[in-house]
Parts: C-alpha cells; structure tokens; sequence
C-alpha cells in the first residue's frame, strides 16, 4: 500500500489522470491524498470533483479557498470573478450533490507521522490544537446552519488568532489560516495580500517559525514558492495551473512524480 500526496489540481483534470497513470494508482490498495483546491483557474472542475469523489475512502481532501469559494457561490454567497472557471460544476446535474460532498471534506488531516492543510498553521498552534480548530470549522460547514457560517466566511479581520475570540471572527480566522496564508509574523499576525516568495516587511513565511517536534507538514495553495520538500514540511503546489506540473509525493519513501502542463492562466495573475 503507498499513499500519494498530490499537489492543487485546479480544475487539471487531463494532468491528473496522467499523474494517476504515471505513479500507477491502484485503488485497491493506495490512498491519494489532495492538499486542496481541486478546482478552479483549470479547465475541467466538474471531472476532476467527479473523480475524487468516486474514489471514496481511496481520497483524503481537505478544503482550500478556491474550494470554499465554489462552495459559498453555488449557495449564493459569493459573486463570481472574471477568472473563475467552474461554471461546468454549477450548471451540472450533479452539482448539489458534488458541492455537498465537498463541503463534508475536513480543513485538516493527520495520520501517523504527516499532517496536511491546504496553506498552514500559525506559529502558535500545535498540530493537535489545530486539528481541534479545524473540527470547529467542520462541525459548522456540516452542520444544518452551514448557511448562516458561509454568509459570515470573508473577510481578513481578525489578522490575528488570540484563544479569546469566540463566533464568527473565531471560525474566520482559523479558515484564513489554514486556506489563504503564507506570511505572517512571529506573533501570527497573517498577511493576505503577498502571494510571491519575498515576504513583505516584518513577515516570514509561515513554515519558518514553526518550532518543535511535530508530524511532517504537507500543504499547497502557494505555486510562487513551487515545490520544497525539508525534513519538517512538503510544499507541493508546483503551479499546474500556471504551466508548471502537477506534483505527487509518496510519503512511505519521498519518491516524487510531476507531470507537465500546458498552462490555463497567464503567469503571476493571482498565484
């Protein structure tokens, strides 16, 4: 049995079945596991929800931005963007049942000695304190108020996680968190607006001050800093999307498989 970490697919259905075939997937055995953002900015949303989901207990995906996004528009609290590409998934048959699978999916994942998140945890948070968070966001996403929760989701206010906060901010920001972030201050104070490599004055990148013994951390949403594997983290967003490849990472060995892309958005346009 191996398990495969995949990089953000994006809507690249065509590259992920390439990927499937390059790492020889067998469903009977292996486990593939999604480090969010299945869809948007690619081609084909709706095959790529299709396939994940058919894959049943063989997936573990936990939810990034984009995928919250297709979330809260399907129930009519987002308004669309020039560059969103899964009208394929809202116009589909299918589409309340996809969206309510993947609005069942959890914000986090561990297992063993690996953890996944879309983005990151604050320096702060322990992985089990995290996890604890992320059941937080989950009970309320699948809960029967999901609605209400989804009409106060946006936002970048709090900046900052303190255990004092309570309701909405609360929630909100464990979702930037762990959906949106790459910068933020020794103190967790989170950047949203720097998507390159360089961090703006005052901030780090997330993964650098983190401390201690704690499960190797696998993540995506951040193709500017491309793939980056160390003893302690596993960037795995190689910007597929973007024209770059798309990425998985055999946690048994660290084995690594890429498959190249076309590109379906102009470089730099809202990595």
């Amino acid at each position: 049995m191996a398990t495969y970490a995949i990089g953000d697919v994006q809507g690249c259905f065509d590259e992920l079945r390439a990927l499937v075939d390059r790492i020889g997937f067998d469903p009977a055995r292996d486990r593939l596991w999604f480090v969010g953002d299945l869809v948007n900015r690619g081609p084909k949303s709706l095959q790529v929800l299709r396939f994940v989901k058919s894959l049943a207990e063989r997936a573990v995906v936990v939810l990034g931005n984009h995928d919250l996004h297709l979330v809260a528009q399907h129930e009519g609290f987002e308004r669309s963007r020039p560059d969103d590409t899964f009208a394929d998934v809202l116009g589909a048959p299918d589409a309340a049942e996809l969206i309510a699978w993947l609005r069942a999916r959890p914000l986090m994942h561990a297992e063993g000695r690996w953890a996944m998140v879309h983005a990151g945890l604050l320096p702060g948070w322990s992985v089990a304190q995290a996890l604890a968070l992320a059941r937080e966001v989950e009970r309320a996403l699948r809960g029967p108020d999901y609605r209400e929760f989804l009409a106060h989701l946006y936002g970048s206010r709090p900046e900052r996680w303190t255990d004092a906060l309570t309701g909405w901010d609360r929630l909100r920001v464990i979702v930037n968190a762990m959906t949106r972030m790459r910068f933020c201050t020794p103190e967790g104070a989170m950047d949203f607006h720097a998507t390159g490599r360089e961090a703006p004055p005052g901030y780090r990148p997330w993964f650098e001050l983190r401390t201690g013994a704690e499960p190797v951390l696998v993540f995506g949403h951040w193709s500017a800093l491309g793939l980056k594997l160390t003893a302690r983290y596993c960037a795995l967003d190689s910007g597929c999307v973007w024209g770059g490849s798309l990425t998985a990472l055999r946690l048994e060995d660290r084995w690594v498989a890429q498959v190249p892309s076309p590109g379906y958005q102009p470089i730099g346009d809202g990595q």
